[in-house]
């Protein structure tokens, strides 16, 4: 039939375009500009948005108004709302695998293995929701008719540098303990690998975390990182993405309003670091790394 194509015809596939994620949404680049990334093969596989200071500063205004309705939530309900992120992550394994297998060189079992204890690490961070509080508040002895409680708190708004070689497990490492005490996260994400951060970003989407609490960018790292470190409305900074180059910078400007930093122990570089060890990277430490211990004085009733 006349304007249809022809059986057996070869076709173009249909790209995925990928973007940053702010606010709940899905804008380009406000520069309009983009990246090529290549997989570990050399091979291109996509371009990528390339994300300005503009945009940085749109998501850490996201974040500051997503948090306080973050925060207020009960931790049961926290707990419940990331254990749903870990049923779309586990509804887009294939993709993910894919994904993760062209960006780190591996075969499709050992990505698919990869993906899957992404998937259950984000289980197994989400489980201390309502447990967190339990191990590191406690009610102190103290020698007069109070009760005294420390309590631990989020600090806030969360920048990561996520980190450059593990371009998922890593990256939810990371993330999942900052979420699920009732932090914000502004995420850049790996710059040679960005792929399945975007990918991570619409399963985000489509589970029940309200908008603006996770913001995904990618881009440079050497344009982000100083904006990030030094921006004033954010709270706290994990560095264990950040260069070596970049990584006294940015503690500096980190140290201007008295940030919360979070970085990866001495000694232990990024590249060599065993994302798959449960023991190394399964931790509470984690968690309570982006927490404010408060302490409340209640009189003893009579």
């Amino acid at each position: 039939m006349a304007g249809g194509p022809e059986v057996g015809s070869p076709r173009l596939d249909v790209r995925k375009t990928y973007k940053l994620y702010i606010a709940g949404a899905f804008p380009r680049s406000e520069s309009g500009r983009s990246y090529a990334v290549a997989g570990s093969d050399g091979r291109p596989l996509a371009n990528a948005s390339r994300a300005s200071r503009k945009d940085l500063r749109d998501a850490v205004r996201a974040a500051r108004s997503a948090w306080p309705e973050w925060a207020e939530r009960t931790a049961m309900n926290r707990g419940q709302v990331l254990y749903r992120v870990a049923e779309m992550l586990e509804s887009r394994r294939d993709e993910f695998a894919a994904e993760v297998a062209a960006a780190e060189g591996l075969a499709e079992p050992a990505a698919r293995e990869l993906v899957a204890r992404s998937v259950d690490r984000w289980v197994w961070y989400a489980g201390w929701a309502d447990k967190i509080t339990q191990v590191l508040g406690t009610v102190n002895p103290v020698a007069a008719p109070y009760f005294n409680f420390t309590i631990p708190e989020p600090t806030g708004v969360v920048g990561l540098v996520a980190p450059e070689r593990s371009s998922l497990l890593g990256l939810i490492s990371r993330l999942a303990p900052i979420l699920v005490s009732g932090n914000v996260a502004v995420v850049l994400a790996s710059e040679t690998r960005p792929l399945p951060s975007v990918t991570l970003s619409e399963a985000l989407a489509t589970a029940d975390l309200p908008g603006g609490v996770v913001n995904i960018l990618t881009g440079l790292r050497r344009e982000l990182v100083p904006v990030l470190a030094a921006h004033q409305d954010v709270d706290g900074l994990d560095t264990w993405g950040v260069p070596p180059d970049l990584r006294v910078a940015a503690e500096s400007a980190a140290a201007e309003n008295i940030k919360r930093l979070a970085r990866r122990p001495a000694g232990v570089a990024d590249e060599r670091f065993d994302w798959a060890d449960a023991r190394a990277a399964e931790r509470p430490e984690w968690i309570a790394a982006f927490l404010e211990m408060k302490t409340v004085w209640h009189p003893v009733g009579r």
